[in-house]
């Protein structure tokens, strides 16, 4: 994601893409990703995990850095069609494998935590990775291309001996890639959670963009969203684990409201310093709650064995959502502006923070039915 979160101005700078093209290319890429994602998870509960998280990892650090060869729109929608075929196993599949691995008792402390070491590697990586980007996009290409090749090799030397594999009815693969998709208490939920990978997708890909017409430099930007990540990092296994018991739904609501006061934070606090630094910094504390509550949720609806097509079918929603950002960016800031655009977004974060406090009780109830 330190590479991703600077590609949206290396395209429109750098190639001399319209913006327009970059969100449709962003788009493509998350829709396929999504697409594809319920048969990978699917698959995996078949096959197993392992089968495919090495090659997925492989290929991406093959296919990552080629993002130096786009050089107008038809080259950049080839290189997006490469990258959300690999992250189409990538997402579902390591979700399930780690869900496989937690006691589930315990699943949002480990996802928490999961999600720490993920905001450590960030902030180590966007910082100096905005300041590489200032001079160089080929050293920040290399730099992905290793950082896959070493989740390859930790997949390969961490993998070996027997994993747990819940098992399941054998229906069909291709029935049981479609499974989440028939249950009303899911589609409910992705429903009105989509709002978090869509602000996401806002705050790691739009808000970049936003803050460099607004002449912020990359390397700016990237401290900003590091400093988001330490925020993360410190405080989201204790936020976690203090919230567990209650229960994964308890407090997505609390976590929607402040997406929506960080969203209108970039519209209304003057100068886009301050903007772009206190609405980050006001998302992170949404963030502490959704990182972990929306895929320990998700565990908790889906039926024994079908653990990796419920995450598959959540990263297809995850995915047209963070892959949508940039398009709806791009549409509402020439229709309203940057600041009528994310007063769009707030409105709709807020809409689901009431969705979600209404119905969390009943969304309760159906998991422990599950």
């Amino acid at each position: 994601m330190s590479v991703v979160t600077f590609l949206g101005i290396y395209f429109v700078r750098v190639a001399g893409i319209d913006l327009a093209v970059v969100g449709a290319a962003f788009l493509l890429e998350n829709v396929l990703r999504g697409a594809l994602s319920p048969l990978f998870g699917a698959l995996s509960d078949r096959v197993g995990r392992r089968a495919l998280l090495i090659p997925a990892a492989g290929v991406t650090a093959v296919a990552l850095p080629c993002f130096l060869l786009v050089s107008g729109p038809a080259s950049l929608f080839a290189w997006s069609m490469a990258i959300g075929v690999a992250g189409a196993v990538n997402m579902p599949v390591a979700s399930a494998l780690l869900l496989d691995l937690a006691p589930p008792e315990r699943r949002q402390a480990v996802l928490a935590l999961n999600y720490t070491v993920m905001s450590v590697a960030y902030t180590l990586g966007v910082t100096p990775a905005g300041y590489v980007a200032e001079r160089s996009y080929a050293v920040l290409a290399g730099m992905s291309a290793v950082g896959f090749l070493t989740v390859a090799l930790l997949y390969y030397l961490a993998l070996r001996s027997p994993l747990p594999l819940e098992a399941a009815r054998q229906s069909g693969v291709l029935r049981e890639t479609v499974s989440a998709f028939t249950d009303r208490t899911f589609l409910l939920f992705a429903s009105l959670a989509v709002v978090f990978p869509l602000s996401m997708g806002l705050v790691v890909i739009a808000s970049p963009i936003f803050g460099a017409e607004l002449g912020l430099g990359e390397g700016y930007i990237g401290l900003v969203l590091g400093g988001n990540s330490i925020i993360v990092a410190a405080l989201a296994v204790p936020v976690a684990t203090r919230i567990e018991p209650s229960g994964p739904f308890r407090m997505l609501g609390a976590s929607a409201l402040l997406v929506a006061a960080a969203l209108a934070c970039y519209a209304l606090v003057p100068g886009a310093a301050a903007a772009l630094l206190i609405g980050t910094v006001v998302f992170s504390f949404g963030e502490l709650v959704f990182s972990s509550a929306v895929p320990a949720a998700i565990a908790r609806l889906a039926p024994a064995g079908r653990r990796g097509a419920y995450q598959g079918a959540w990263a297809l929603v995850g995915s047209f959502a963070m892959g949508s950002a940039l398009v709806l960016s791009s549409a509402l800031r020439e229709a309203l502006g940057w600041p009528g655009a994310w007063l769009a977004y707030a409105g709709l974060a807020l809409a689901a923070a009431a969705a979600l406090f209404t119905l969390r009780e009943r969304l309760l109830r159906a998991s422990q039915n599950a």
